[in-house]
């Protein structure tokens, strides 16, 4: 079992920036991945990045050069900064714990992000 728990999401305008921290109960090194998903109203839930604990990262097209995924072992934490934003990013955003591969099995409760003028 592990809690995550997310901070750092808000209100931005277009082109600004965020970044979004997820603090987790337990050692993460010991998990294969970490991940942030995302879920925008009326609309699926979509993996934005992960990175393994390797440190090899995976971004969705959607967010590919304008979000990066960070981690920091020692500190248990994951981190999502979010550059160059726009509208479509508006959305719930999850953070993830993955056993093995892109399944996510725990799930933080999630941060707010709204990108509106």
């Amino acid at each position: 079992q592990v809690q995550l728990v997310e901070s750092g999401g808000g209100s931005v305008q277009p082109g600004g920036s965020l970044r979004l921290s997820c603090a987790a109960s337990r050692d993460i090194f010991s998990f294969y991945a970490m991940g942030w998903y995302r879920q925008a109203p009326g609309k699926q839930r979509e993996l934005a990045a992960t990175i393994t604990s390797g440190g090899s990262s995976n971004y969705a097209d959607s967010v590919k050069g304008r979000f990066t995924i960070s981690r920091d072992n020692e500190a248990n934490t994951v981190y999502l900064s979010m550059n160059s934003l726009k509208p479509e990013d508006t959305a719930v955003y999850y953070c993830t714990a993955h056993l093995r591969g892109l399944v996510a099995d725990y799930w933080g409760q999630g941060t707010q992000v709204t990108v509106s003028s």
